[in-house]
């Protein structure tokens, strides 16, 4: 298997690759890079005989492997990497390894039920005092185990790519010890079943079929423990199984991938040409080997864990206050792929005249004044535990309800607009103060079902509304005028007794058959003086 790892602010992802692979912006490539710097056709990757070649389209700021500016086709190998524009990419050409794990069948022997020896148990014990051991022998082998785990470390370090980092083990195990073959087993998560993801030979071979034995791989999955079989063929533990006999195995070492308890996997080596090919000396070395392994799994297990809660915690701290995104990240509020209907409130707030701002201005001084004018909005925003929801253009879209549902979505949508404008009267002196031309906003605001959750495609995806409710949001912002709040029939009921509202003629817009009932906020309601002096009374109760 061939395939490209590709690090983005998107994240981290896997793309297997074809004999024929078009990369670019456009979504028509196979592989679509959704980086402004990338061309729409930018390269391609093309198998040719048996080898990957990286191919630059004439892209307008070049593509580069390993640094160097790709000038037509170059060829690549296993661990290139390429920049396209702000992406880089990851060449695994891992098809040897895969060519050799697509020909390892697990066996399973006639008689395995009637394996009753108990092996004893190789697991890695604590490293004693020096000043106690008094045992040359035992220095000797607690040196070579250590000699061994600091060239582990070295060799793999911090590795993330999980077949390079088998295969880095599979390399070292082969350099320690006397092995013909050695696999590597995987627990897989879905099914449970221990499947191969690592193969090596020391001919080189990728064409040999490699048979295992199920009787094997069951006594290390019973005991957790690591085997030793200095003559398989006639070991009384496997006599039953076949799997054994027909290949004529004379040593075989099976270690078990143990984490915190777990069983994640488990390292077998075997030998064809002498009956004692391994020693007890050898399956201590293994086993440690293995120890050192399951470490590794471990790390780069807790590091995609890290990098996952990374990108949540970065994608939702643009949709939800920190308060809410650090929940979602905890696992303590739940954000479940796929629509979901919820009783919300969707606000729209937008720039008037922004066109003909933008003709007044530079690109770069437009850029400036959306970012502090966003900056703003977005923090009275969050403040009341709104979800931005996007930005179009000079446009903001707020859900109030969804993915958090709230009781009060509709009161603390209209306190946003209010608070939006007030932040946005003291921004505006600001701005003339340096002669530049205040910013004006029409908000819009509807309660009603929706539909969010998460939509688009499978290379990208984002947290959005759609329904009826939404729609009309955004046609009652485009009624707005300027510094101007206009709610729907429904939200006013929702909020009416807590904000002054002025009822507007009623207005058709598209999309409705009818005409709407509309109202204009005012403000908030001031409390009667029956209400100052007895703070007990609730409004309409």
């Amino acid at each position: 298997m061939a395939k490209i790892v590709i690090f983005s602010p998107e994240g981290r992802q896997e793309v297997e690759l074809r004999d024929h692979n078009s990369i670019g912006r456009h979504p028509n490539n196979s592989i679509q890079l959704l980086d402004r710097i990338v061309s729409k056709e930018h390269a391609i990757i093309l198998l040719k005989d048996t080898k990957f070649w990286f191919r630059d389209l004439g892209s307008l700021n070049g593509s580069y492997v390993n640094n160097e500016r790709v000038q037509g086709e170059v060829p690549i190998k296993d661990g290139d990497e390429m920049t396209l524009g702000g992406t880089r990419m990851i060449f695994v050409d891992a098809r040897e390894q895969e060519g050799g794990i697509h020909r390892v069948t697990i066996a399973p022997g006639m008689m395995e039920s009637h394996i009753r020896t108990k092996i004893a148990a190789h697991l890695e014990h604590d490293f004693q005092p020096e000043r106690i051991i008094n045992d040359v022998e035992i220095l000797r082998r607690d040196y070579e185990k250590l000699r061994i785990s600091y060239e582990l470390q070295r060799a793999i370090g911090i590795e993330l790519d999980l077949d390079r980092l088998l295969t880095r083990v599979l390399e070292r195990s082969f350099e320690a010890l006397p092995a013909d073959r050695g696999v590597v087993l995987l627990k897989d998560e879905a099914s449970g079943e221990f499947k191969p993801r690592a193969v090596k030979t020391r001919a080189g071979k990728s064409d040999e079929n490699i048979i295992l034995s199920t009787a094997i791989i069951n006594e290390v999955i019973k005991e957790k423990a690591a085997i030793l079989s200095s003559d398989a063929t006639i070991d009384s533990r496997f006599s039953g199984a076949h799997s054994i006999i027909m290949q004529g195995i004379r040593s075989t070492m099976a270690v078990p991938l143990v984490q915190k308890g777990d069983l994640l996997g488990i390292m077998i080596l075997d030998s064809q040409i002498a009956t004692n090919a391994f020693t007890e000396k050898d399956l201590q070395i293994f086993t440690n080997i293995a120890n050192q392994c399951a470490n590794f799994l471990e790390n780069r297990r807790m590091a995609k864990r890290i990098e996952e809660e990374a990108i949540t915690r970065e994608k939702f701290q643009r949709l939800l206050s920190p308060v809410l995104a650090e929940q979602v990240v905890s696992g303590k509020l739940e954000v479940k792929r796929g629509g979901q209907a919820h009783d919300a409130t969707v606000l729209f707030a937008d720039i008037r005249g922004f066109t003909s701002m933008s003709e007044s201005r530079t690109a770069q001084e437009i850029v400036q004044m959306l970012n502090e004018y966003f900056e703003l909005m977005v923090e009275v925003v969050f403040k009341h535990e709104g979800t931005l929801d996007k930005f179009i253009g000079d446009e903001i879209m707020v859900l109030y309800g969804a993915p958090v549902r709230m009781g009060d979505h509709a009161q603390r949508a209209v306190r946003s607009a209010i608070e939006m404008l007030e932040a946005l009267a003291e921004y505006n002196k600001v701005r003339m103060e340096e002669n530049l031309d205040p910013i004006r906003i029409g908000i819009g605001i509807n309660s009603g079902e929706v539909v969010a959750g998460y939509m688009g495609s499978t290379r990208t995806m984002e947290y959005t509304a759609i329904g009826d409710t939404v729609n009309t949001a955004s046609r009652l912002c485009s009624l707005a005028r300027p510094g101007e709040i206009i709610v729907s029939e429904h939200t006013f009921h929702l909020v009416g007794e807590q904000f002054e509202a002025v009822p507007l003629p009623a207005t058709k817009v598209k999309g409705k058959r009818d005409a709407l009932s509309i109202f204009s906020v005012t403000g908030r309601k001031q409390p009667s003086l029956s209400e100052l002096t007895n703070p007990g009374v609730v409004r309409g109760s």
